[in-house]
């Protein structure tokens, strides 16, 4: 059987006296969608800012296609395939689709000092792109910011895969969009993992995991309370494990059922 894409074993992490993780464990294949559970707090945050390099871990072992890593910062991981996509999306709303696309990876044509962008060629890729996950971007110098909160976060995915990601780390992308820009992420997660990448899909929504996850960990206060395959766990199941199921169960028999 093959080396999982990452691998990251026992990962403990200090921040002096706090201990933020406490010995978490997790692989992700390639062509899977691996959820990450947890309410606030749970650690999810300092987890996946570990294996994006951000964080160095204080205990514990990495892996990447079977061999030991240790990354000294972000760029380290986004070299090594690991590219993350955050809530925030490090996109600038006034600039151009195209440009937010290629932000920092602008390629240049011309002999120096006459080199510049080649703006044709991003435009091109761009519109392509888009087009391959059914977004149609007539225009792409139009802002980013005009885009809907889906169109966006599928921009911030198919950058990241077309730079060469082979894992794909999503923070939270559907919590702040309607259903309908759901679906559309929800859609395209499941394209990228078609595609051969292995996908960390950060949430606390049970029903968006539930629609493409193939394995479920559950955090709760820095530590694994578990992981399961698709068909081994339900979502009831999956929303008991994580921190406030009990206490939501509690509180709709007090309230008479309404919750």
């Amino acid at each position: 059987m093959a080396a999982p894409i990452v691998e990251m074993r026992d990962i403990e992490k200090h921040f002096g006296s706090v201990i933020a993780l406490a010995g978490v464990s997790v692989a992700v294949n390639a062509g899977e969608v691996h959820c990450l559970l947890g309410d606030n707090g749970a650690g999810k945050s300092t987890f996946i800012k570990t294996m994006a390099g951000v964080h160095t871990p204080t205990k514990g072992q990495m892996f990447l296609d079977g061999k030991e890593v240790r990354f000294s910062g972000p760029r380290d991981a986004l070299d090594a395939g690991i590219a993350t996509v955050y809530q925030d999306l490090a996109m600038i709303p006034l600039m151009s689709v195209t440009r937010n696309f290629f932000m920092g990876r602008e390629p240049v044509k011309g002999i120096w000092p006459f080199r510049h962008v080649d703006f044709g060629f991003c435009d091109r890729v761009t519109r392509e792109e888009m087009k391959r996950i059914g977004i149609d971007v007539r225009d792409p110098g139009q802002a980013v910011g005009t885009l809907s909160g889906g169109e966006r976060q599928c921009v911030a995915i198919s950058r990241a895969v077309y730079f060469g990601a082979k894992v794909l780390i999503l923070d939270e992308p559907t919590s702040a969009l309607g259903v309908r820009q759901t679906s559309m992420v929800l859609k395209y997660i499941d394209m990228v993992r078609k595609k051969g990448l292995g996908v960390v899909f950060i949430t606390h929504n049970v029903r968006h995991a539930m629609a493409v996850g193939d394995r479920f960990t559950v955090l709760n206060r820095g530590r694994t309370l578990g992981t399961a395959a698709r068909g081994e766990i339900t979502a009831d199941q999956l929303q008991n494990l994580m921190a406030g199921g009990r206490e939501l169960a509690e509180l709709s028999t007090e309230l008479g059922g309404t919750v």
